[in-house]
């Protein structure tokens, strides 16, 4: 136990390890999983000045830490506030500020208290007063407060008991109802001791309920139905590891699909009071058993889900049903091409976009940048183009007024295509040179609206470019290094995830990149920019791609985008979005 007797705090109990003065770290989910009974809680009080964390201070602290019901350790000291106690708190706690002439400082004594915390849960009665008061004497001695996981024995009582057996969560009720050994006396020690009592107490109650780790018992915090409690068998089989799964109703029909890090985890949570979505709270009404699909690691998970929405449609996914349907912009085939907006993708394509609308707009960019028509009428090969057509500046076709045969016309799609592909950024250029114009024109909302729509053409050209240069790659192997040793690999053939696998720490990694070429998916092309891959999926690759660390094993061919694309437009790009908030 510290000593009160005076300033040090060098005279500590050999219960209390203060040999290592490391930062607290908060657990992770794997160890909230554990047992109730190997969880180490530290359960605190204190006392104060008065109520508020802003303006009183702390004058004592008393912490016991406990794990599987026995005490580990305790740490108790009085605190000097740095000013008077109120007469109404001498009367309460019994501590004069007499008592306190020679206690050390909160800066001196929060530290140790951190350290004797570290890597528990931290209990406490009524823990937002404790909490809120520990935080702000943190933040006053310039300390970085840790993430703890916090349970508040108050919080847990109002859950677990009713109010006929107890019509009073007080410290002092709860004491008397599960008879515990050390009475609370309003002063921290004993009041922290009592708590330990009630917390074993309830945690007693709630184990008959299934409730056996730190993580289902803030699960369990929250009321929720009997019906929807009732259904967490349906997760009990499911392993720990990163995954998909799949809610399925009384017909087999697939409900919903979700990915997890941890899948046992992930779908227990809908079973409990975690879960708080009227909709998925209607779907679990409706399911009769989960599925689950073991992946690798996160990126198979993310392209498997992506695959399963594709294929079953979920009625609860809000996310796209349909990720095959795309969006996509189309040269056509006339004497005097025009762009088109189609859901069908041709080799040539820019695309894939989410909506029509925003497919419709870069189109319309396009238009006015390369000069192509916006007219629908059918020219024929021998005809000019232009007599019926007003000027653009006035609402009529970009191709403009003047009569052009097709012979003339043809440079505009052409530089268009060369856009889609990245072999030439001319159009871009023309389009920034106006927006110059307009501004030293004074022209400030024209030249703004024009730069927004450039902006808009620009980034679609630089992610449409970033998919097509992935897809274009016939197979790539990559790598990432895991956080607990050894490496992810991904196997990529034209855009699509073909196979996915790890070697953990210490294993060659060069024999199961062997395996999992063998083993991996063969992919049929297709006539499109992404070669027949979802843009989705191909996405979700380029993204783990770019990730910190991952590096390319070995590729069949270059994989670099276009040196005159959007991906050089990028920085003008930021510059037009800042400018525009």
């Amino acid at each position: 136990m510290l000593s009160v007797a005076g300033p040090s705090l060098s005279a500590v109990s050999p219960r209390i390890s203060t040999a290592q003065q490391s930062t607290p770290q908060q657990l992770s989910f794997d160890e909230l999983d554990t047992p109730l009974r190997e969880t180490t809680f530290v359960v605190v009080d204190l006392e104060t000045t008065g109520s508020s964390s802003g303006d009183d201070a702390i004058t004592e602290i008393g912490a016991v830490k406990i794990r599987g019901g026995e005490v580990i350790g305790e740490l108790a000291t009085l605190v000097d506030p740095g000013r008077s106690i109120p007469p109404y708190i001498v009367e309460l706690t019994g501590i004069t500020s007499a008592m306190l002439i020679d206690a050390p400082r909160i800066e001196r004594v929060l530290p140790s208290f951190l350290e004797f915390a570290r890597g528990a849960v931290l209990v406490a009665h009524n823990a937002p007063f404790d909490i809120g008061f520990l935080k702000a004497a943190a933040a006053r001695c310039g300390l970085p407060w840790p993430p703890f996981q916090v349970l508040c024995t108050v919080k847990l009582a109002r859950r677990v008991l009713s109010r006929e057996e107890a019509p009073s969560v007080k410290l002092s009720a709860l004491a008397g109802l599960f008879r515990v050994g050390t009475q609370p006396t309003h002063r921290a020690l004993d009041d922290a001791r009592a708590t330990v009592d009630v917390l074993h107490g309830l945690i007693e109650r709630v184990g008959g309920l299934g409730v056996h780790s730190y993580a289902e018992l803030v699960d369990y915090l929250p009321n929720v139905s009997a019906a929807q409690r009732g259904k967490r068998g349906l997760a009990a089989d499911l392993p720990r590891t990163p995954g998909v799964y799949l809610f399925r109703g009384p017909s087999e029909e697939v409900l919903y699909v979700g990915t997890a890090v941890n899948l046992q985890r992930r779908v227990r949570g809908y079973f409990t009071g975690s879960e708080t979505r009227a909709r998925m709270k209607e779907m679990v009404a409706l399911a009769t058993r989960v599925d689950h699909v073991e992946c690798a690691h996160g990126l198979e998970a993310s392209v498997r889900e992506l695959r399963l929405l594709a294929a079953h449609a979920p009625p609860y996914n809000r996310r796209s049903k349909f990720p095959r349907r795309a969006w996509w912009i189309t040269m056509t085939d006339e004497p005097f091409p025009r762009l088109s907006v189609t859901r069908r993708s041709t080799a040539e394509a820019l695309g894939p976009f989410s909506s029509r609308t925003d497919a419709g707009e870069i189109a319309a960019t396009i238009a006015d940048a390369c000069r192509i028509r916006t007219c629908t009428k059918k020219i024929r090969q021998e005809l000019p183009h232009g007599p019926d057509c007003p000027e653009s500046v006035v609402g009529g076709c970009p191709a403009g007024s003047e009569p052009r045969t097709a012979e003339h016309y043809r440079p505009a799609p052409v530089s268009a295509l060369a856009m889609f592909r990245g072999m030439d950024d001319a159009p871009l250029a023309r389009l920034r040179s106006r927006v110059e114009e307009l501004a030293a024109a004074e022209l400030f909302e024209n030249a703004a609206r024009l730069r927004d729509r450039t902006a808009a053409l620009a980034t679609a050209l630089h992610r449409a470019q970033r998919l097509a240069a992935l897809a274009a790659v016939d197979e790539l192997v990559a790598a990432r290094p895991r956080d607990e040793g050894g490496w992810e690999f991904a196997v990529v053939r034209a855009g699509r995830l073909a196979s996915a696998g790890i070697a953990a720490r210490g294993v060659a990694p060069m024999p199961v990149v062997e395996a999992l070429v063998l083993a991996a998916e063969t992919v049929i092309d297709e006539p499109s920019p992404l070669r027949g891959a979802m843009a989705g999926e191909v996405g979700l690759v380029a993204s783990w791609l770019a990730l910190p660390g991952v590096r390319v094993v070995r590729a069949s061919q270059g994989y670099a985008e276009p040196a005159r694309g959007g991906g050089g437009w990028q920085e003008w790009c930021a510059l037009a979005h800042r400018a525009s908030a």
